[in-house]
């Protein structure tokens, strides 16, 4: 079923080239879409509230995940199923038991997709990209802690030259912050849009922190449940009680006197909208990726969109080139390659030895993250572990759907 989904065409070209070249551009394009929302001409003297964002994203996550249950449930559905069966099935799968399980992940995600917009009101998109690798580094140690998980040298040298990258990245040069009126590609920018980079950076170290941290609480979650749920209807679940946190804390407590004033989508156009369609649609795009390619094809698709981030940034924002950048953003790179890449020492266990290598990025993307969140964008999950089966033949079986759609979905929350 993997081998048969891999070879997949559209068109002729593999579903799989595709799936891959649509994820570079989600990731690339959401960053910069992002960025310019935060640092466009206000909208009738209106800047929009992330708030109300991040609200609308989980509320599109929430709408296209129950189609997709919904396009699930009529396919296993016989001819002669009447409506009142059909809606009976649908609720029922969505009703696991332990989806309060989840709660604690979706409140963690929600915080991690508002941490996203302060990183972005405050940092240049290629800037960004690069700091939010760290997730790497932080869903590791949190699988170490949490999971029990041992990591082979090679990936902790990785981790270091991680660190190392993103330090020379935010190594401080004469002048840190870009004036906005500079661009070159004809994009139209407030003059009141300079933002603070010692914000942004902190910002985006918490939303790496909560990013690991909610990604292997949520694959701890997944390990130890017994119910046979799939992606779709965790991401139903996700999104739901994100709602929650997200309307509360964000749209009522923290912008609520802004929004009562001035409305709920003051400040909103065409780019905003833009914004959070492809935020929420990141996490269907890497479970393309994810079913049609490979983990290490989707880490390089991530790795190029950080490049074209980088070009993109120095064209229409005016991005100075410092050297700096340069070198930390190339060491960036090779630490994801060598991550990403599956270790070379046999195994007693191969399937858990293939899962070594597969290591996912949330996510939004995503989400996703959230999206999640992906959160909204994608970072880097830790491996799930799985019992080695045999079929009479002696092979080892192919992973479990259920197994691999937790194993997934986990992965689409950072989107």
């Amino acid at each position: 079923m993997v081998e048969s989904s891999r070879k997949a065409t559209m068109g002729g070209v593999p579903l799989k080239y595709i799936s891959l070249v649509t994820l570079t551009v989600q990731n690339s394009a959401l960053i910069l879409i992002m960025r310019y929302s935060r640092v466009m001409p206000l909208v009738d003297g209106k800047r929009y509230s992330a708030s109300t964002a991040v609200f609308l994203n989980e509320v599109i996550k929430l709408t296209l995940s129950l189609a997709m249950v919904a396009y699930e449930t009529s396919n296993s559905a016989s001819v002669t199923s009447t409506p009142f069966s059909f809606t009976h099935t649908f609720f029922s799968s969505l009703s696991t038991g332990d989806s309060w399980k989840l709660a604690i992940p979706a409140v963690l995600y929600t915080v991690q997709n508002t941490l996203q917009y302060v990183a972005v009101s405050n940092l240049d998109a290629a800037t960004f990209q690069v700091t939010y690798q760290l997730k790497i580094l932080t869903t590791a140690l949190f699988s170490v802690i949490m999971l029990r998980r041992s990591l082979s040298i090679r990936k902790w040298i990785s981790l270091v030259l991680l660190m190392v990258g993103v330090a020379i990245v935010q190594m401080p040069v004469p002048e840190n912050m870009v004036p906005q009126k500079h661009a070159r590609g004809g994009i139209e920018q407030s003059e009141h849009a300079q933002g603070s980079a010692t914000i942004g950076l902190v910002a985006v170290m918490i939303a790496c922190a909560i990013s690991g941290l909610a990604g292997v609480y949520f694959e701890k979650v997944l390990k130890e449940s017994n119910k046979n749920a799939s992606l779709w209807v965790r991401n139903v679940q996700l999104s739901f009680y994100s709602l929650f946190p997200a309307f509360i804390f964000g749209v009522i407590l923290k912008e609520g006197r802004e929004i009562q004033r001035d409305g709920f989508f003051a400040g909103y156009n065409w780019v905003v909208w833009l914004a959070i369609t492809f935020q929420a649609l990141g996490g269907l795009i890497v479970a393309l990726v994810v079913n049609y390619a490979d983990n290490i094809a989707k880490n390089f698709a991530t790795s190029l969109s950080i490049v074209i981030s980088f070009v993109a940034s120095v064209y229409f924002f005016g991005l100075t080139i410092t050297i700096n950048y340069v070198i930390g953003t190339a060491v960036v790179l090779y630490a994801t390659y060598l991550y990403s890449s599956p270790d070379r020492r046999p195994s007693s266990n191969p399937i858990i030895e293939e899962e070594e290598g597969r290591n996912h990025e949330e996510s939004t993307t995503l989400f996703n993250s959230d999206h999640r969140s992906q959160s909204s964008m994608d970072g880097s999950s830790s491996e799930y572990e799985k019992e080695s089966r045999r079929d009479t033949s002696g092979s080892p079986e192919r992973i479990p759907l259920r197994a691999s759609n937790e194993y997934d979905q986990r992965d689409k929350r950072e989107s």
